[in-house]
């Protein structure tokens, strides 16, 4: 995925949506940054350190050690101070630990490749056709059977 792309998880808790940032997307802004920071030989094991801390919710640790690191401004590379920017004004989207305590996926490959199993294999099937209206009807049942929400859907339905 390229850098300034990244995917976001919607998931519900008590009605309330939260959004996490695919973890290897911010991983690629801590690897770049590591370029930085640390030797060479000790790029990978600064970065794995920084993921480990990510999904520990230490976002606050990331920071400290990015600090001393910053760039000066208008850098045209800026590694550093680009992973800084991005871990600080996203914070709220960075809850790894929560995430994968309820089971939920942290990378974007799951959410990206469902278009296959949920939507593809059935609406794609050889020699149907789907207006608009019904296409939309049958995606919504298949991603409330995907997402184990089947019971959920009908009795808002009723």
């Amino acid at each position: 995925m390229p850098p300034g792309l990244s995917t976001n998880f919607a998931t519900t808790s008590a009605r309330k949506v939260h959004n996490l940032l695919d973890f290897y997307h911010v991983s690629q802004y801590l690897a770049q940054a590591a370029t930085k920071v640390v030797h060479l030989d000790k790029q990978r094991e600064w970065t794995r350190r920084q993921q480990g801390r990510l999904l520990n919710n230490q976002t606050e640790k990331i920071l400290r050690s990015l600090q001393s690191h910053l760039e000066p401004p208008n850098t045209e590379e800026a590694p550093v101070s680009a992973a800084h920017r991005y871990l600080s004004e996203r914070h709220d989207c960075l809850d790894y630990a929560a995430a994968r305590a309820a089971e939920l996926p942290i990378g974007s490959g799951e959410v990206e490749s469902g278009h296959r199993h949920v939507i593809q294999r059935w609406l794609k099937v050889a020699g149907a056709w789907w207006n608009q209206i019904n296409a939309q009807a049958m995606l919504n049942l298949r991603t409330a059977r995907a997402n184990r929400h089947w019971s959920q859907h009908w009795s808002v339905q009723n």
